[in-house]
């Protein structure tokens, strides 16, 4: 699945993300509302986490925003309000479930996969970026057709590229992605991994540089020449 968290609290996104990533999740991150709904309208998650009570917007009011633009994505609510109240609340913006806090991690995934047994609309799963295609479900990125035969770290740096082509991320960013798979930490870590993956995609075929360095920023997808 393709989860996205929308938290405040570092304390909780953390540990959920990083457990999430284990059991194989693509999972993003924002920390607030108005991030939240930026990435959330991008349409490529399946799952929305969402607390109620966020910096920018409301849970609630995220909710209804994307439901009344017809986002096909869950939406699991979570928040520490239990009242009945606000579990009406929270299901008639939308919500297809709801999850007190503090909760169990167990309890989460259980929830995750009940609402990944729903019927949801089928799209393209595939990024693509010129010739290069990454599919998570199959856990295959290829070059012009060509296997690239990428490590789980090189495989993630490269789906957080795809799924954001036009965004500089800096190696701290992109060292957050692979925290729950990467014994060593660092910027040379990040930075030694971006040369082995761009490495692969040349040696494939790539006569370009497929990942840009933004000097003093970070990195992001490089654009094939016209």
């Amino acid at each position: 699945m393709r989860i996205l968290i929308v938290e405040d609290d570092d304390r909780i996104s953390a540990p959920v993300a990083d457990d999430l990533r284990r059991q194989h999740h693509a999972v993003d991150v924002a920390n607030d509302g108005e991030l939240g709904l930026e990435y959330a309208r991008s349409g490529v998650y399946d799952v929305v986490l969402l607390d109620v009570l966020l910096p920018g917007q409301s849970g609630i009011d995220i909710c209804k925003t994307l439901r009344s633009e017809r986002s096909t994505a869950l939406i699991l609510m979570a928040t520490a309000r239990d009242a009945t109240s606000d579990v009406v609340a929270g299901l008639d913006a939308g919500a297809d479930d709801y999850l007190v806090k503090p909760y169990d991690l167990e309890e989460l995934s259980a929830r995750l996969r009940a609402l990944g047994r729903r019927s949801v609309p089928v799209r393209e799963t595939v990024l693509r970026a010129g010739k290069i295609a990454l599919d998570p479900a199959t856990r295959i990125a290829r070059y012009d057709e060509k296997p690239l035969g990428l490590t789980p770290t090189e495989f993630v740096l490269l789906e957080t590229l795809l799924r954001h082509p036009l965004q500089v991320f800096s190696r701290g960013m992109l060292l957050e992605k692979v925290a729950s798979l990467e014994r060593q930490t660092g910027d040379e870590a990040i930075k030694s991994h971006v040369v082995n993956l761009r490495r692969k995609i040349r040696a494939a075929g790539c006569h370009h540089d497929p990942i840009e360095t933004v000097y003093g920023n970070g990195y992001r997808l490089g654009e094939a020449p016209a």
